[in-house]
Parts: structure tokens; C-alpha cells; sequence
């Protein structure tokens, strides 16, 4: 299975650029239709429910963490490699320096993502590295803030009640051990690094297609988590079959459909919407936890879903109202 396709255009005023009128903000490209706009919001819904598999798989899988991150970067790169070389060749030529830098920074930026968010789990409860980690749609409309633009109230409002769903659903256990502070720290870290990633490359795809952005990111990405698994001393082998085949269904739903498809539309719909849209893989996660793994959701599970939507839509309303 490979990334979804997408031919590139001229540059617009999407994701970091001016918005449609001269305003400054962040929002869908300029020029979007509704059709195109409910056709990225449907793939959107894939790619959710992609990376709502990752946790349950990681659970499942007897793997190191980090180990577990390259391979799923590593057999992604396999995939994509034949299809990126043989059929768009061309693609990957055209991206120029600024492209290759920056979707090279990208692929760096969420290796940083997984090297810090998978100890935290270890180090401070899956509950609190949770709710911290999926602050990344605070540091996207913050980061946008500091670049110039100026989010609509609605993002900040939609933001900050999908956030308040995800807590309902989570919870912050404080605690004052040193080992899980740390742990809380690299959590809130993971949660920056996801957002400069969701940014990065929201520019690239101004100009890039999927897989030429896709196949170079993914190869960055595991080329720096194999360095950080030899540092580590982590195991890249010796598991068994069933391990092996659930680290292969992590890299189609998780990588291939998942993160490829929010690359792509993070372009159309832009990094608020997809970033703040991201907060359902922690409801989605419990659900099929409790659907496959047997794990009955906490209660607050519907209710946090429910707020977390609820969040979403101000945020697309946002973006709708931007453009009309």
C-alpha cells in the first residue's frame, strides 16, 4: 500500500501562509471547495483511525518502543521506495533544496517525536504523558501566533475545549517524584515536537506531493531512530512471528494510512484543523482497545469524545468562515 497521490500546484495561502484578503491566519487553502474540503475531512477520518491502532499495537507487541518506531518507519521506507524511485522520480527532483531541507527537518522532528514520547510512558503514568503529549494543538496555534498570524477566536476556543476532552478522558495524576516529572517533561516535548513536524510539513505540501514529502521524511526518520536504537541498546531483532506481523499492520494503518494520509491533507484542511483533529486518537485508542485487547473504556470515554468533536467543529467552523 502506498501514500495517497496528489499533484502539486502553484503555492497558496494555506497552512503558513497569509489567508484569501490579505488576513493573516491559518486556515484551508484559499479556493477550497466544500467538496474538496468534505473529501479531505472523510480521508481525515482514515488516517484518525489509523493512528488510533498504534497503541493498542504497541501494547500488543513484544518489542522495544523505540525499536518498535523504527520498523514502522523503516518497512514504511521499503514500501514507498520501489513507487518513489520507478514512478515519481520526477516528483522527487522537482522538490528543490528548500523542500529537501525542510522535509529532512520534518523527518528529524518526529523521530524526536517518538524518542521522547515512548520513555515518558515508562517514567510517569500512560494517563498523564497522554494528556501532555496531545497538546500539540496548543503549540501549533501558539507557534502560528509567534510566526505573525492571528488564529480566529474560534481556533483558540476549539483548541482549548478538544484539550478539555481529552482530560476529561485522561486525567493529570501530579505527582512530585523526579522520575515522573522528567517524564511529564518529555511528554510536553513530544507534544512540541508533533506540532513543528504538523507545521513543517504543512509547508512542504504548498508545493510537494505526498510521496515525494512522505519517502524522504520516512527515510530521515528511520535513519535517526536507528542511531538512537545502537545508542540505546535497544533489541532490533530476536521477536517472535506474532510480533513481526503486528509491527507490519503497525507501518500499514499507523504509518502508511495514518500519518501519510494527515500529510496529505494537511494541506487542504491545514495544521490547526488536523493537528487539533489528532486529539481523537485518544478516544479512538480506548475504544479498540476495549474492542480487541478486552480493556473496558473508563466511563468519561463517550463524554470526552463528545467534547473533543465538539472542539473539532468550532476549529473547521473557523476555517469555513475564513474563506466565505
Amino acid at each position: 500500500m502506498t501514500a495517497p497521490q496528489s499533484t502539486p500546484t502553484a503555492p497558496a495561502g494555506n497552512g503558513t501562509g497569509p489567508a484569501p484578503g490579505g488576513k493573516s491566519g491559518e486556515g484551508a487553502a484559499p479556493g477550497a471547495t466544500p467538496t474538496g474540503r468534505g473529501a479531505d475531512l472523510a480521508l481525515l477520518g482514515v488516517a484518525i483511525a489509523g493512528v488510533s491502532m498504534s497503541a493498542p499495537l504497541i501494547a500488543a507487541t513484544a518489542a522495544p518502543a523505540l525499536a518498535i518506531a523504527f520498523w514502522r518507519n523503516a518497512m514504511a521506507v521499503g514500501v514507498l521506495t520501489p513507487v518513489a524511485l520507478w514512478r515519481h522520480r520526477g516528483e522527487l527532483r522537482r522538490m528543490g533544496r528548500r523542500a529537501l531541507t525542510l522535509s529532512g527537518a520534518a523527518g528529524v522532528v518526529l523521530a524526536l517525536h517518538f524518542g521522547l514520547w515512548l520513555p515518558s510512558l515508562t517514567m510517569t503514568s500512560v494517563a498523564t504523558s497522554t494528556a501532555l503529549v496531545t497538546t500539540t494543538p496548543i503549540w501549533t496555534t501558539l507557534i502560528l501566533r509567534l510566526r505573525g498570524h492571528r488564529p480566529p477566536a474560534l481556533v483558540w476556543a476549539g483548541t482549548a475545549l478538544a484539550v478539555v476532552g481529552v482530560l476529561i478522558l485522561t486525567g493529570i495524576d501530579m505527582s512530585t517524584d523526579t522520575r515522573a516529572l522528567a517524564g511529564d517533561a518529555l511528554a510536553l516535548a513530544a507534544g512540541l515536537a508533533a506540532a513543528v513536524y504538523m507545521l513543517l510539513g504543512s509547508e512542504v505540501r504548498r508545493t510537494a506531493t505526498t510521496t515525494a514529502y512522505t519517502y524522504v521524511c520516512y527515510s530521515t526518520t528511520a535513519f535517526a531512530l536507528l542511531v538512537a536504537c545502537l545508542v540505546s541498546g535497544s533489541a532490533l531483532g530476536g521477536y517472535d512471528g506474532r510480533s513481526w506481523l503486528k509491527i507490519a499492520a503497525l507501518t500499514v494503518v499507523a504509518q502508511l494510512l495514518g500519518h501519510s494520509l494527515l500529510n496529505r491533507v494537511v494541506r487542504g484542511l491545514g495544521p490547526s484543523t488536523t493537528s487539533t483533529a489528532i486529539l481523537l486518537e485518544t478516544p479512538g485508542a480506548a475504544l479498540i482497545a476495549a474492542l480487541w485487547l478486552g480493556q473496558t473504556p473508563p466511563a468519561a470515554a463517550y463524554p470526552a469524545l463528545v467534547v473533543i468533536l465538539a472542539g473539532l467543529a468550532l476549529v473547521v467552523l473557523a476555517d469555513v468562515r475564513r474563506e466565505q
